[in-house]
């Protein structure tokens, strides 16, 4: 018999979604133990709902329950590093909300961290999941797509000045960034992983829309290692919301749905370039198994891979996200194309808070 995992969920916001849509799906996997919040009035209505056996306001009393396995990061972003650096010193494991950290060193620190404490962190990409984008990754691992020639990434959202009256939101020190950061990263995140990695990168930010700190409009346009070019484009302005990813390969051209914020649900449109690719298709996609979306289909693979250590969403993952973003501040702010991969050497390295004017000198390669 599998482990079940105990977990003690921290912020009961999103972190009330990732309890229905995610652990509740698999009691075969996961026990809930305690939700961790500040406001008592949410936190007691979340253990209340789905009968969690705990709850309480302080995460150093999280830290020191003997019986948790996994600590669930769902707070403010600004709070992502301290709390999962700690989840690890205490033996646990830890399941982070995007953005996991601010910055390229800290996410480098965070896998030293695993190393050091023998513990694992999980980051969430929750869009990977679903019959749409699976069915696509499949023939694109197959080889069936061939050559990736160009990808385009709508993320065309809505928030108004409620969305923000939350103070955390819209400010450098607590959420972090905006529309990238907080919002596209996943669409962003789901072309690298159909596509493949960024190999250099020109963007503008914007904010437009509302009225707060960070950026709430951006366009980029890539160059991926492949040689394949990409533009992403991301508001929260757009009164229709959409999500919307367009990736056109030798055989195949791959359109998904428009559903904002399942963009890896069917339908995608599977589009051949003649028969004998259709032929392809038709074998390599014969007796498809369902694969279940968002939080449910991500935890389903979570749960094993602590077991076996192949988990389907690493660090790696998360710090090549983080790295798009840290290069599209980076060109935003210089008016310069940025080479990836960045390290330790990158003007933005230990981070892209707008604390100081990034110079030319400081990105022109030497």
């Amino acid at each position: 018999m599998s482990k079940i995992w105990t977990v003690a969920v921290v912020g009961c916001g999103i972190g009330r979604t990732h309890i229905f849509e995610g652990y509740s799906r698999h009691p075969d996997k996961f026990k809930v133990l305690v939700v961790c919040d500040l406001s008592e009035e949410r936190r007691t209505a979340v253990a209340a709902e789905f009968n969690i056996p705990r709850h309480t306001a302080s995460f150093d009393e999280v830290l020191a329950m003997p019986d948790v396995d996994i600590i669930d990061v769902c707070t403010p972003p600004g709070l992502h590093f301290e709390q999962t650096l700690a989840a690890l010193k205490a033996g646990k494991h830890a399941v982070c909300e995007k953005p996991l950290v601010g910055s390229l060193a800290e996410v480098d620190a965070l896998i030293q961290a695993e190393k050091t404490y023998g513990r694992t962190i999980l980051p969430i990409f929750q869009y990977r999941y679903g019959n749409g984008v699976q069915r696509a990754k499949r023939l694109i691992d197959l080889g069936i797509a061939g050559k990736p020639y160009l990808g385009t990434v709508e993320t065309s959202w809505w928030r108004t000045a409620d969305y923000y009256a939350v103070p955390w939101r819209g400010k450098w020190a607590t959420e972090l960034g905006g529309v990238l950061v907080t919002h596209s990263i996943h669409n962003h995140d789901l072309l690298m992983y159909l596509m493949g990695d960024a190999e250099q990168v020109f963007a503008r930010i914007a904010t437009r829309v509302n009225d707060i700190e960070v950026e709430d409009c951006a366009s980029a346009s890539l160059r991926l290692k492949s040689g394949a070019l990409a533009s992403l484009s991301a508001t929260l302005g757009s009164t229709r919301q959409i999500s919307r990813l367009r990736l056109c390969f030798e055989n195949i051209t791959f359109e998904s749905g428009l559903e904002p914020y399942r963009p890896g649900d069917d339908p995608w449109q599977i589009l051949p370039a003649n028969q004998a690719v259709q032929d392809q298709i038709d074998a390599a996609l014969k007796g498809w198994q369902h694969v279940p979306t968002r939080f449910e289909g991500l935890f389903a693979e979570y749960a094993p891979g602590l077991e076996t250590g192949k988990l389907p969403v690493t660090l790696a993952d998360a710090r090549r996200a983080l790295e798009l973003v840290t290069a599209i501040y980076t060109s935003a702010a210089t008016d310069l194309p940025v080479d990836l991969p960045m390290g330790a050497d990158s003007a933005l390295y230990k981070s892209w808070l707008p604390t100081a004017p990034v110079s030319v000198a400081q990105c022109e390669a030497p």
